[in-house]
């Protein structure tokens, strides 16, 4: 691993058509040492498994995704997201990572009350958070573009989520800096400055901005350098406040999915070094 790499996390999102023991030969060639892993391919290959394959390949687990939507209004809906997000906190201690990765719900149907969804997911984190920092785990907060706040995140700028991780201690509830939802907010530079300064800032993401979107929004996200957002930029903020974790590149993209998962590899670090660093 090169010094210029030894910041960058894969997100096993980003090449998810490997499979975990593909996924680890592939960082191991291109010299990628660390990782951000999904909940549904842990559990199909065992979450004390999948620790250990991490461990004995030497990779770092930066994150796990994802827990969350936690806006329900039903009291049993409610009571299995709650069981949910602890089952999930349970993984990312099974798998060695100090991070859980939260993206918050949208609003339940015939909800339009954007508030009281949010005041829900901050009573959802009162209950969450001393069971995770039990156990090692910090909760990230993770603002989703605007577009999302209907069905998948009502929390959709950094000030939103900070203003909901604010009320927690900072070593149990942060956020994600993630470029692709929070790059068109006039505001991000002034919110991470804040989020670096009370020591919030739990992962930072990378992908980058494409139009016109596909029709499944959910994958439009783009390779490094395709799009139009200032990754340098955002690091330089980012890296302003102290931050010097890792730096996880996170791509929904079918196009890329199609592709052979080790060249994809191998392209996202080539990126990386051209357009974040």
């Amino acid at each position: 691993m090169t010094a210029e790499l030894s910041r960058l996390s894969l997100n096993q999102e980003t090449v998810r058509q490997l499979s975990l023991p593909e996924l680890v030969e592939g960082c191991a060639k291109a010299g990628i040492g660390s990782v951000g892993l999904w909940r549904a391919p842990v559990q199909e290959y065992g979450v004390e498994r999948a620790g250990q394959l991490m461990e004995d390949a030497g990779l770092t687990v930066t994150s796990l995704c994802r827990g969350g939507f936690l806006t329900a209004t039903e009291p049993g809906e409610r009571a299995r997201a709650l069981d949910d997000n602890r089952a999930a906190v349970d993984e990312a201690a099974g798998v060695n990572t100090d991070t859980l990765v939260l993206v918050s719900g949208g609003l339940p149907a015939g909800e339009k009350d954007l508030h009281a969804a949010r005041e829900r997911i901050a009573d959802a984190l009162a209950e969450l958070a001393p069971y995770a920092y039990e156990r090692g785990v910090r909760l990230a907060i993770e603002p989703l573009h605007p577009m999302f706040a209907s069905d998948r995140c009502v929390v959709s700028t950094l000030s939103q989520a900070l203003d909901l991780a604010e009320r927690f201690p900072a070593e149990q509830v942060g956020v994600v800096v993630d470029a692709y939802h929070v790059w068109w907010d006039d505001q991000v530079a002034a919110q991470i400055a804040r989020a670096g300064a009370g020591g919030r800032i739990h992962s930072f993401q990378l992908a980058d901005w494409i139009t016109p979107l596909p029709a499944g929004v959910l994958v439009g996200r783009g390779q490094l350098g395709d799009g139009c957002v200032d990754f340098r930029g955002m690091r330089r903020q980012v890296e302003a406040t102290g931050f010097d974790g890792p730096i996880e590149v996170e791509i929904f993209n079918e196009g890329l999915w199609a592709r052979d998962g080790a060249e994809v590899i191998g392209e996202v670090a080539a990126r990386y070094l051209e357009h974040a660093c």
